[in-house]
């Protein structure tokens, strides 16, 4: 059943902020697309992808990704270093088999400049990576294995990922990333070299290894948030 989003009472806020706190930053949402309507489905612009073909169906953006294209990408409205963006994405059946094993569904977070952040759940393959992408190359900062909330095909599978600087202390200036399935934090990385990030857009993604030509997906639920200073 599609999660709604409703109203929320200020003590369920509270408790809800203390319990990303325990794990990372604590944070607030100040962006939720539901992606019930067309209207609402237009705010996510394409960032990256050579043919990417969108469409909106049950509530959902739907994504086929076309010839000579390895992944596509949608920016949300919100931008900034310190983010965390969510999800609830599914690799559809009309995905060609052969295709379906080596499928990602992902998140973006400080994309733009030819660098970005990544979260890229492999759902036949229960694996989930959290990448660095730069013109230098791809440095995957850490990989999860048999990560049992990743759900199959046409299966909902609720992402998360933050990434926020450390402001203070011998860290300072490194960039903490957690990376969720469902409630469960799945994967975690620093980065010292941070600064080599310009870009501020978040982003959801689909796509596969090497040529995704076919692979078709669909996103909704999704919710960009910022830190919360108490």
């Amino acid at each position: 059943m599609k999660t709604r989003f409703g109203a929320v009472s200020a003590a369920a806020c509270l408790v809800a902020l203390l319990a990303v706190a325990a794990a990372g930053a604590a944070m607030i949402g100040i962006y939720r697309n539901g992606m019930e309507t067309t209207a609402q489905r237009a705010q996510l612009i394409k960032l990256a992808g050579a043919e990417c073909t969108r469409g909106g169906s049950a509530g959902a953006l739907r994504i086929a990704v076309g010839k000579r294209t390895d992944a596509c990408s949608y920016r949300t409205p919100v931008v900034g270093r310190d983010l965390e963006i969510s999800a609830t994405e599914r690799l559809l059946s009309g995905t060609p088999p052969k295709l379906q094993r080596k499928a990602f569904l992902g998140l973006e977070l400080r994309a733009g400049a030819g660098a970005k952040y990544q979260l890229l759940a492999f759902p036949l393959q229960r694996k989930v990576q959290l990448v660095k992408f730069t013109a230098a190359g791809t440095e995957y900062l850490t990989i999860a294995k048999d990560v049992k909330g990743l759900m199959g095909v046409n299966k909902a599978n609720a992402l998360r990922l933050q990434a926020v600087n450390v402001t203070s202390g011998p860290e300072k200036g490194q960039a903490k990333l957690l990376g969720y399935v469902g409630g469960d934090l799945v994967a975690e990385a620093s980065d010292q070299a941070a600064g080599e990030l310009t870009g501020e857009a978040s982003s959801i993604a689909v796509g596969a290894v090497n040529s995704a030509s076919g692979v078709i997906a669909s996103v909704d639920d999704v919710v960009v948030r910022v830190p919360v200073d108490f």
